[in-house]
C-alpha cells in the first residue's frame, strides 16, 4: 500500500452537506455546486450504484472534490474523498505516457516493431508500439466481458495472458481496424518493463506518481483495496447488490491495475494540461487521433480517447474492473477536467455524472458560438412548432414527409400549453451517419423536454424530434 489517504470530516473542519456525502473542498461557483451535487443524488438514485467520488479541475487547479453515498453497504461505511477507487482502464494512459518517457530517453521507439522485444507473438514482426498503443494491433482482448470469470479468480503473470492470447491469429491486419483490448497494454507493459529493467508499477511510482505528489496511488493487481476503502459491488439482474469477486492477482497488470483517489486523478489531470511531465512531441503523439491505413478515424491517441464536444477539445477514457467503473474527462485547452469513480461494475453512473458535470463547469455552460447558433435555430423551430409553423424549407425531403399535417398539429397541441421555455440549452454535439447529431435540453417551470437533430452537411436538417427528458 503506497501512503493511504483517508480525509474525514472532523480532520477536514467540514461537515455533511446531505446523508452519505462529505465535502473536502470546493472553488467553484455556488451554483455549480449544486448542479453537481444534484447531479449526483439523481445519478445514484436512478442507476442504484453505492456511491461516486468526484472531482473538478477548473482553472487549472483542483477546484472540487466530494464524495458521495456509501462506500460500504453492511456494515453501513460513508464515501469520503481520500479514499481510493478502482480506476480500471484509466490505468492505461499511465502506460503509454510511461512508454512515450522511454522513447524519449531512446530506449524504445513507437514505430519499433514489437517483436524486437517480444519476438514470440504472433507477427510480432508485422504490429508495432504504436499500433499497440493504439489498439490498432489486431491482438485479441483477453478480457471483454463485464464480470470476472472463473478462470480469472486465479493468480496469473503477464506472460500466461500474452502465451494465450497474443500467440493467436490476429484479429485483424495490423493497422487496418481500432478494436480495443486489453493484450495491447500487457504488450506495452512488458516492453516497459524489457527495456528499462525494472517493474511497471516502481517505474510509475518513480517517473509520474512522486513528481506530481499522486501519493495516494495503489497497485490493486498485487493486493485488494483495504477495508477503510470502497467495497466494489455487482448484481445479477435486478437483483440486490451482492461484493464483487477481486480478480487474481497479476490479471490487471499494465492495463487497470491501479486505484487511487479522486483528486490524484485530478492532479495527473492537471499535469496533462500543462503539458509538464513529458516531452511537448509527446505530449503532441499522445492527444494525435491515430487513423487506419486507409485514412479512416479511430478517435483514439495513445491511451486515450481524443475528441471534441461543442468546439472544446477533449481526451478521455472509462475503466471497470470487478466492483467499479470510473471516467475521466480532460478539456486541456480549457484547463478543465471531471474525474467519476463508483463502485458497482458494469454501471453506467461514471459516465452519466461525468456527462451532466461537465457543462456546469466548462466556460460556464460549455456553449461555443457554433453551439449557440445552433441552439437560436432549434429554438426557434420549437418555438414555431409550438404555434402550428414550420419553415419546410430547413428540412430534408425524409425529414418533411416525418412532419405530415398531424405531426405538426400533434406538436402544436401538446407544446404550446408548456409555455416558453424558461432554457433551451445544447447538451452534445457529435458526428455520426455523415451528419452532426445534436441533442438539446429545453427547461420549463415543471418539466423538461429533450429534442434531438440531425444536420446534414447542407445545413438542412434530418430529424427533429421532441421527448420527455429523462433525470
Amino acid at each position: 500500500m503506497i501512503n493511504l489517504r483517508v480525509y474525514s470530516a472532523a480532520v477536514l473542519g467540514l461537515g455533511f452537506s446531505m446523508v452519505g456525502t462529505v465535502l473536502a473542498q470546493s472553488t467553484l461557483a455556488p451554483d455549480a455546486v449544486k448542479g453537481i451535487d444534484k447531479a449526483a443524488a439523481d445519478v445514484l438514485k436512478s442507476t442504484g450504484v453505492p456511491s461516486a467520488s468526484v472531482a473538478v479541475v477548473q482553472g487549472g487547479k483542483v477546484a472540487f472534490v466530494k464524495a458521495y453515498g456509501k462506500a460500504r453497504l453492511e456494515p453501513v461505511m460513508l464515501a469520503e474523498p481520500g479514499m481510493q477507487y478502482s480506476i480500471g482502464s484509466v490505468s492505461k494512459q499511465f502506460t503509454a505516457a510511461l512508454l512515450l518517457m522511454l522513447v524519449q530517453d531512446g530506449k524504445v521507439k513507437l514505430d519499433d516493431p514489437v517483436g524486437k522485444y517480444l519476438p514470440e507473438l504472433t507477427r510480432a514482426n508485422e504490429v508495432t508500439v504504436r499500433q499497440v498503443l493504439s489498439m490498432t494491433s489486431g491482438y485479441q482482448d483477453f478480457w471483454p466481458e463485464d464480470y470476472v470469470m472463473t478462470s480469472m479468480m486465479q493468480p496469473a503473470t503477464p506472460q500466461h495472458i500474452l502465451d494465450v492470447w497474443a500467440k493467436k491469429p490476429l484479429d485483424f491486419e495490423p493497422g487496418t481496424k481500432w478494436q480495443y483490448s486489453n493484450t495491447n497494454y500487457v504488450i506495452a507493459g512488458r516492453i516497459a518493463e524489457i527495456v528499462a529493467g525494472k517493474p511497471l508499477i516502481d517505474q510509475l511510482q518513480e517517473r509520474i506518481f512522486k513528481p506530481l505528489k499522486m501519493n495516494g496511488v495503489l497497485n490493486s493487481d498485487a493486493s485488494k483495496l483495504p477495508a477503510t476503502d470502497p467495497t466494489g459491488y455487482y448484481q445479477h439482474a435486478l437483483g440486490p447488490l451482492r461484493p464483487a469477486p477481486q480478480e487474481g492477482a497479476g490479471w490487471m497488470f499494465a492495463a487497470g491495475e491501479l486505484a487511487m483517489p479522486a483528486s490524484d486523478l485530478a492532479l495527473w489531470d492537471i499535469s496533462l494540461m500543462n503539458r509538464s511531465l513529458l516531452s511537448q512531441a509527446s505530449y503532441d503523439e499522445m492527444f494525435r487521433e491515430v487513423k487506419l491505413k486507409d485514412g479512416s478515424v479511430t478517435h483514439y491517441g495513445l491511451g486515450v480517447q481524443v475528441g471534441e464536444w461543442n468546439g472544446h477539445r477533449f481526451v478521455s477514457h472509462s475503466g471497470e474492473v470487478s466492483g467499479f467503473v470510473s471516467q475521466n474527462l480532460v478539456y486541456p485547452d480549457d484547463k478543465v477536467s471531471v474525474t467519476v469513480l463508483t463502485n458497482e461494475d458494469a454501471s453506467s453512473a461514471a459516465g452519466a455524472l461525468a456527462k451532466r458535470i461537465g457543462p456546469l463547469v466548462i466556460g460556464g455552460d460549455g456553449a461555443s458560438a457554433g453551439a449557440a447558433a445552433a441552439e437560436k435555430r432549434a429554438l426557434d423551430i420549437f418555438t414555431g412548432l409550438q404555434s402550428g409553423k414550420l419553415d419546410r424549407t430547413q428540412l430534408t425531403e425524409l425529414c418533411n414527409a416525418y412532419f405530415t399535417d398531424e405531426a405538426v398539429a400533434d406538436f402544436s397541441s401538446s407544446l404550446k400549453p408548456l409555455g416558453a421555455p424558461t432554457s433551451f440549452k445544447q447538451l452534445a454535439e457529435e458526428l455520426r451517419g455523415g451528419m452532426t447529431f445534436r441533442i438539446f435540453e429545453v427547461s420549463f417551470p415543471e418539466r423538461k423536454l429533450r429534442v434531438t437533430v440531425y444536420e446534414e452537411p447542407d445545413g438542412k436538417l434530418e430529424q427533429y424530434l421532441v421527448n420527455v427528458a429523462g433525470s
